[in-house]
């Protein structure tokens, strides 16, 4: 939990608690329809592997700087070239913030409290900001390139207002990170779970030195993938098993038990892959390179082949 007085003082507004709500039933709501999900996973970066929100915001933080600089830039010298690349890098910022707005509000709608309301504040922040500049571009097109500087300073100050939050939500309360990342995969085959306590098509929460590892026997396949969701930390051996496909019960994010990819957001980063074997009864699991996979093994050491699958998976 975050101790920094403004993030802690944020948490503390009760006031905002029907707001925060109201914007995310609306968001989940806009999304209401059948072609929503492939929107969703270009909106989250699902494709991209990293949020796409994060990568946007590098958009108006670097062009308002831009503008800024060619701002003074021109105060000194009066030289036409510096006014035009001014604008348009006040013009491009808010272009981009357009772009990191739209898809801030589509992870915001898996965001949880308490980061739900210090997310609301670095929204609401970061609109107000760009009024400003957007108020600063009327200003100079009409000639008031004075006036136009000072919305764009007033502006500057609240986006770094507004990216100070940003960065809390990603350190302190770990939005948008790998919540995977810190977790060691056995390098060697270790035993985690008797054979016989997994079921058919059952999703099982086994464990390695604390460490919680989702195990799924489809016929002769045992598919292993770290259990803790890459998302925000969901428990997916609670999820729903749709055929080579594990859902997190918390969000909704949809992982293929094969190689751990990401098949639907809002989950970004791929589930960490192990190499499952059975040996003496117990089943065995080690990281594997790139492939979550499905070897199945005797008490000897000769591997059973992958069966013929049909259909699509997930």
């Amino acid at each position: 939990m975050p101790n920094k007085p403004v993030t802690a003082f944020i948490e503390n507004q009760e006031w905002l608690k029907s707001t925060e709500e109201g914007l995310q039933k609306a968001v989940q709501k806009s999304f209401d329809f059948p072609a929503a999900r492939p929107l969703k996973n270009f909106l989250h970066g699902t494709w991209v592997g990293h949020p796409l929100h994060v990568i946007l915001t590098d958009i108006p933080i670097g062009a308002w700087t831009a503008a800024m600089v060619f701002d003074a830039l021109e105060g000194i010298s009066s030289r036409r070239e510096y006014r035009v690349a001014a604008d348009t890098s006040v013009t491009v910022g808010i272009v981009g913030a357009v772009g990191a707005a739209i898809t801030g509000l589509t992870d915001y709608q898996h965001v949880d409290p308490p980061a739900r309301r210090v997310g609301l504040v670095h929204g609401v922040i970061n609109v107000a900001s760009v009024i400003l500049f957007g108020g600063s571009l009327i200003a100079r097109r009409n000639g008031n390139r004075g006036v136009g500087r000072s919305l764009s300073t007033l502006g500057y100050v609240l986006s770094a207002v507004a990216a100070q939050l940003g960065g809390d939500l990603v350190y302190s309360y770990k939005i948008g990170v790998d919540h995977t990342s810190s977790e060691q995969l056995p390098a060697d085959f270790m035993p985690v779970l008797p054979d016989s306590d997994l079921q058919e098509a059952k999703p099982t929460r086994a464990q390695h030195e604390g460490m919680p590892i989702l195990l799924v026997r489809r016929g002769a396949q045992i598919y292993a993938i770290a259990e803790t969701c890459s998302h925000l930390g969901g428990p997916l051996a609670e999820g729903e098993l749709d055929g080579d496909v594990i859902q997190c019960p918390w969000h909704g994010s949809r992982f293929s038990l094969r190689d751990g990819h990401v098949v639907d957001g809002p989950a970004v980063h791929p589930q960490p892959c192990l190499e499952a074997r059975v040996r003496n009864g117990q089943i065995e699991v080690k990281k594997a390179d790139c492939q979550a996979s499905v070897t199945r093994k005797g008490p000897a050491t000769q591997a059973v082949p992958e069966p013929t699958r049909t259909g699509t998976v997930g």
